[in-house]
């Protein structure tokens, strides 16, 4: 049957489902009725989405780590550990490797090998290898609420143990957990995947538990302009959504440039918003998530603080709804519980020190906010236009046309032909827009930008500007200017 943008019928998801539970014997842990009852029992200020709604009611910009070992012992002290000494909002169980690749048996003996080294062997949570009673281990020994954090194509067994096993936020999407983190996986497969794992959180929907879903929002995290990850982010929305999911907040990752950064979230939630209306979805809530800098970070631990803070301002002055915090260990590898508290706390102070400023009106905000919307229509105006009306016909076809393209993206699903640079004032636009439906006049606009950058620099407009710019914060800097300057 041909993959469409439709709701899953009960006979179609619970014959899936009966495979999907056995795939690992934790699995035949699952109880959806008793994984209902449980949920209905947990806490309002310990349910994700309950606590999203209430920073945006009051404006406020809530803090969340990135977080994951591989013994549950030493994974519940941890999180602990960063909500009080980090003083997190939000926690995270990141989830490992092998458990993204669906390799359990790997997975268990990263478990294994860190009993008896007494260290991490593994760089997240196993969720499924612990099926779920030792992740209501985990959620219950917390004061805030928890989300699941992967990046994993396939990920139908960890959304069936981890929610059940009291997480009340789920992350990824069939987008943005394959294209940038995959070779090989087909469109096709994985939006079918999360039809799956969308149409389960649109059952607990059903039985009154509201669980927040949160598409993934930086894609690459490498000179991602606006106008890909915002489409991606809708996109991913208007599929949750058509499953049944009540409860999402859309991301974006920060490009460096306060007044683009700003604008991209700005144009991201109104544009989130806009389109589930027009689907009919008025009663999906939408917030946001603000990613600080995905890229590479400084070696010294005091250079980094200043990218983390820098993230921290461009969130609150977005108004973003969450920040996810990065840690001064970022360049080193995985970080001690300490450094990454201290990445939070540094992050709280700008939150709580800029709470009451605000970026979202000031006109430069408001007019690079028109030209995202303006980009990212021409985007989903072609993808329905290919899809005849269906987001995921429309999707699959885009990406293969390179209507949608997201760059340094390792899929071979992916075009590859948009290259991205930074113009004179470091704000990401698009040295070849490859086939992005855009406007001539978009197109125009875009490279006089980056002439303006060429002026400045004698140089012509060339890809050496991208090779510059992906180094460039590395060495101090967010334009690559020639010798580093």
């Amino acid at each position: 049957m041909e993959l469409k943008n439709r709701k899953l019928t009960s006979d179609e998801f619970f014959k899936e489902r009966e495979e999907v539970l056995q795939q690992w014997p934790t699995g035949k842990g699952v109880d959806f009725e008793k994984a209902v009852e449980y949920q209905r029992g947990i806490a309002a200020n310990k349910r994700f989405g309950a606590k999203l709604a209430k920073a945006k009611a009051e404006g406020i910009t809530l803090i969340q780590p990135r977080a994951g070992v591989a013994l549950y012992t030493e994974h519940i002290k941890l999180l602990q550990y960063l909500e009080t000494e980090g003083e997190a909002d939000l926690l995270p169980s990141t989830i490992d490797s092998y458990t993204r690749l669906n390799r359990y048996k790997e997975a268990e003996i990263g478990i294994e090998k860190s009993k008896e080294s007494g260290r991490s062997m593994l760089n997240g949570f196993p969720a499924v290898n612990y099926g779920v009673d030792i992740c209501r281990a985990v959620t219950s020994a917390l004061q805030n609420p928890v989300q699941v954090r992967h990046g994993t194509p396939d990920a139908r067994l960890l959304t069936e143990i981890t929610i059940a096993g009291g997480f009340t936020s789920y992350e990824g999407g069939g987008i943005s957990y394959n294209i940038p983190y995959s070779k090989s996986h087909s469109l096709e497969s994985t939006i079918a995947y999360w039809q799956y794992a969308d149409r389960l959180v649109g059952l607990y929907e059903e039985a009154g538990v509201s669980i927040n879903r949160e598409p993934f929002g930086p894609l690459t995290g490498t000179l991602v302009p606006p106008c890909i990850s915002n489409a991606v982010a809708i996109i991913e929305a208007l599929l949750a959504a058509t499953q049944g999911v009540k409860d999402v907040t859309v991301g974006y990752g920060q490009c460096g440039n306060l007044i683009q950064d700003v604008a991209a979230i700005r144009s991201l939630e109104y544009l989130t918003r806009k389109y589930l209306d027009k689907f009919g979805f008025n009663d999906v809530r939408v917030t946001t998530v603000f990613h600080q800098w995905m890229g590479g970070f400084p070696q010294d631990e005091a250079k980094s603080f200043a990218v983390i803070s820098w993230g921290a301002a461009a969130a609150v002055l977005a108004k973003a709804t969450k920040v996810i915090v990065k840690t001064p260990h970022e360049a080193m590898g995985v970080p001690t519980k300490e450094a990454n508290a201290a990445g939070l706390k540094a992050t709280k102070q700008l939150t709580s020190m800029l709470k009451d400023q605000s970026f979202i009106g000031i006109p430069a905000v408001v007019a690079e906010s028109e030209v995202i919307i303006e980009e990212v229509e021409c985007i989903l105006r072609k993808v329905e236009e290919l899809g005849k009306g269906d987001y995921v016909q429309g999707t699959i076809a885009a990406f293969a046309a390179g209507v949608i393209d997201i760059p340094f993206a390792p899929s071979k699903y992916n075009a590859g032909k948009l290259m991205p640079a930074r113009d004179n004032a470091g704000a990401v636009r698009l040295l070849d827009a490859g086939n992005l439906p855009l406007t001539a006049e978009l197109k125009a606009w875009h490279r006089s930008k980056l002439e303006e950058r060429a002026v400045v620099e004698k140089r012509p407009v060339s890809f050496q500007m991208v090779v510059d710019d992906v180094y460039a914060i590395g060495k101090g800097f967010l334009v690559g200017r020639p010798h580093g300057k």
